[in-house]
């Protein structure tokens, strides 16, 4: 039986994507289609395998250059790939069925259909969070830490109380203002900047929840925030271009001392 070929329009309306994008994969030698001899695209069997693995593995957060390093590389484990990104999309849903709940109970609310308490709302906006924070930051955390330390942090998240959540939010803000203060000092060990880390240390024992924090991991989470261009533009944004760097420096020297 002769193996089904699909011309680049139709693996496009397959796959939902743009024909735009399937030439970008090829271009980035991620697809190889081969060429009738007009010169036409063909897909075959293992292309169609193929994009499904490129678009699961965009799904998990990778970049198009990450991917055709992992597909080249023999050692790479597909399955534990996908395995991993099961987990943090199921977190991400039990954390949407929970804002999902708070939204409609928010509707009936304001249909007059039921009276919404300041603790329900409160428990929709922690929920929010959560989730928004497992969208954004949850595959490369779990990928980091280990999804036992990604639920626990969730988990006690979910379980801070109003007063505990808003000492945190306040606690995240003076943050902001040591790190500006410490910063122009130019001392990444001097007096303002061990302030600067301590604060750093107890709002994330307060996100981590008891026994989780390291001066270890607080060091790697430091490294991360250098890494990672979005803890970069949140450092930088609000103290100034190379807070980031700074805040780094700071915090390595000041776990290694208590190492």
């Amino acid at each position: 039986m002769e193996e089904k070929a699909y011309t680049v329009g139709q693996l496009a309306k397959l796959a939902g994507v743009t024909v735009r994008a399937l030439h970008h994969y090829e271009a980035e030698g991620l697809l190889h289609p081969t060429r009738t001899a007009n010169g036409y695209r063909r897909y075959g069997a293992d292309d169609v395998a193929r994009l499904q693995q490129i678009l699961l593995l965009r799904s998990c957060g990778l970049a198009l250059g990450d991917i055709r390093a992992a597909l080249a590389d023999p050692t790479f484990d597909f399955h534990d790939a996908l395995t991993g990104h099961l987990v943090t999309l199921r977190a991400q849903q039990k954390e949407l069925e929970t804002l999902v709940g708070t939204v409609e109970k928010t509707i009936a609310s304001l249909e007059g259909r039921c009276t919404m308490t300041d603790a329900e709302r409160f428990e929709g906006m922690k929920a929010r969070v959560i989730a928004e924070n497992e969208a954004a930051f949850g595959a490369e955390a779990r990928a980091a830490y280990g999804n036992a330390a990604v639920d626990a942090a969730n988990e006690r998240m979910a379980s801070l109380t109003e007063e505990e959540w808003n000492d945190a939010e306040a606690l995240g803000a003076a943050i902001l203002e040591q790190l500006k203060a410490a910063r122009s000092t130019g001392d990444a060990e001097g007096a303002e900047a061990c302030e600067l880390c301590a604060m750093h240390a107890r709002w994330l024992q307060m996100h981590w929840g008891a026994g989780a924090y390291s001066p270890e991991a607080h060091a790697a989470l430091a490294e991360g925030y250098v890494a990672d261009p979005r803890f970069t533009a949140y450092y930088d944004n609000a103290a100034g271009e190379g807070a980031t760097a700074f805040l780094r420096d700071a915090l390595v020297a000041w776990c290694a001392e208590r190492e």
